[in-house]
């Protein structure tokens, strides 16, 4: 009884995930062309990305009550850096929804510019720091996966997201960011998604056979 509450929770948490992160990415490119402008453009990335927080979070729980005894070392260091992630963005997002975006609509962003979330910054920092995590934490959670089966390519993606950390830290932290330099961090928006859906996917192939 409890494996399928974890697997139900370890489905729905990945299915969230998974939309929230897409929902982000598409927020993202359309403010890049101008689509979205401030203040809507901000509440949406903010907002977006915040709702990836808990559902990623409980994912990764989930996949540690599943995972062998044997491996467990594996997915409760997962976990470790997964709760890492979710302090430092959901520090940032909280800060940038109820804080910044509504004192430069009301006053401008002189008295609260040390808040923001502008490149190099102190909650940029922690942006930065956040998804960093979340790659480690991906990164660390590969050998908890066989190299067979349905595990096999939810195994791949955890790699290929770890993969494109570097390129996410390398975005952040190189002096001069611009727009372009954000499009080397874009295969993220592919292997993150992926990655939650494939896990998500993995519960139910559980779910079914048990």
């Amino acid at each position: 009884m409890m494996d399928k509450i974890v697997f139900k929770i370890g489905f729905w948490s990945g299915i969230v995930a998974f939309g929230a992160t897409i929902s982000f990415v598409i927020v993202q490119v359309l403010q890049i062309l101008g689509i979205f402008t401030f203040p809507l453009d901000e509440i949406l990335i903010y907002g977006t990305s915040l709702c990836i927080v808990i559902p990623f979070l409980l994912e990764i729980l989930a996949l540690h009550y599943i995972t062998p005894i044997e491996k467990k070392i594996w997915s409760h260091a997962a976990l470790v850096f997964s709760i890492l992630y979710a302090v430092f963005v959901t520090a940032n997002y909280v800060v940038q929804l109820a804080t910044v975006i509504p004192q430069k609509i009301i006053n401008g962003s002189d008295e609260i510019r040390i808040l923001e979330q502008a490149p190099h910054s102190v909650f940029w920092d922690f942006d930065a720091l956040g998804y960093i995590f979340m790659g480690l934490a991906m990164l660390i959670t590969i050998p908890v996966f066989e190299k067979q089966g349905f595990q096999k390519w939810v195994r791949f993606s955890f790699i290929g997201n770890a993969a494109v950390t570097p390129l996410i830290a390398f975005v952040y932290f190189y002096p001069n960011f611009s727009n372009k330099l954000l499009f080397l961090g874009f295969p993220w928006g592919i292997t993150a998604p992926a990655a939650m859906l494939l896990l998500a996917l993995l519960f139910k192939n559980y779910s079914i056979q048990k």
